[in-house]
């Protein structure tokens, strides 16, 4: 169960990592200073910059070690918005945009490893999985 486990906590890391450069890579040469001052068009590298650094600290975390749910969650829900988002970004030309941008197909392949591995990361980081809930007995505290 150690092995499975540290398995998908590699794939969990590499996958946000990985994601988080894809959308960097993408966003960064469409920033300017002269989108803080005039009316912006496309509103994505805005929202890309903040979620690879999101990706980018789930991962770190995930790699020192953390167990928690809540960080599996947050890192495979961040995973799963960006997924969702580029269908609902590009309505019905979704698959032609994809076909034509190969950072985007890469990111959406990327994004569903990771969130599949962020789900089993939940299932091992379970409370009760490793006896946690074992010490936290109420009627220790009175003894």
């Amino acid at each position: 169960m150690e092995r499975a486990e540290r398995a998908v906590r590699i794939i969990a890391v590499q996958a946000a990592l990985l994601t988080a450069a894809l959308h960097l890579l993408w966003a960064v040469p469409r920033l300017s200073p002269a989108m803080f001052t005039e009316s912006v068009a496309d509103s994505r590298p805005f929202l890309f910059v903040p979620a690879a650094v999101l990706l980018i600290a789930v991962g770190v975390a995930v790699f020192r070690g953390y167990r928690y749910r809540r960080l599996s969650t947050l890192g495979g829900g961040t995973l799963a918005t960006l997924l969702v988002g580029y269908p609902l970004y590009h309505g019905e030309s979704a698959a032609n945009a994809l076909a034509s941008e190969p950072l985007a197909l890469a990111a959406v392949v990327v994004e569903a490893v990771g969130i599949v591995a962020f789900a089993g990361l939940y299932y091992f980081h379970h409370p009760d999985r490793l006896g946690l809930a074992a010490g936290t007995n109420k009627n220790a505290d009175n003894d």
